[in-house]
């Protein structure tokens, strides 16, 4: 038995002047999500669930978001320290397109992420 097991995938990053806990700190609060990820803020998602990894010492923020329709969107997501005694790190999410996206939602989606990254960045270099 054989099945096309190919997706497309881009890796979306942001470096981020802050230290790599506190970045995943702040990223993993669900409170504040709809301070930086414009797409959960959207009032049509409202009442979508979106459920982290268990909190971990590796910068893993991997997340699960279920639609109010039941639909469910897997979200691989990293914050890379910059190195051993250096600040900074790195935001890694993963966009991977969908069944029916087109090249453009998919660019679209890639741009949103892009956007919300940067902003993810701005709140925590000003609060840090």
């Amino acid at each position: 038995m054989s099945h096309d097991t190919t997706v497309d995938s881009l890796h979306v990053s942001q470096w981020v002047d802050a230290d790599a806990a506190e970045v995943y700190e702040f990223a993993a609060d669900p409170a504040n999500l709809g301070r930086w990820a414009a797409g959960l803020a959207d009032p049509q998602l409202a009442t979508a669930e979106v459920r982290f990894v268990e909190p971990n010492a590796f910068g893993v923020l991997d997340h699960v978001v279920t639609l109010p329709d039941g639909t469910r969107f897997y979200n691989p997501m990293r914050v890379i320290p910059a190195g051993l005694d250096r600040r900074g790190c790195e935001v890694v999410f993963t966009v991977r397109r969908v069944d029916g996206v087109t090249d453009e939602q998919f660019a679209s989606d890639a741009a949103a992420v892009a956007a919300d990254l940067a902003t993810l960045r701005s709140l925590v270099e000003k609060d840090g």
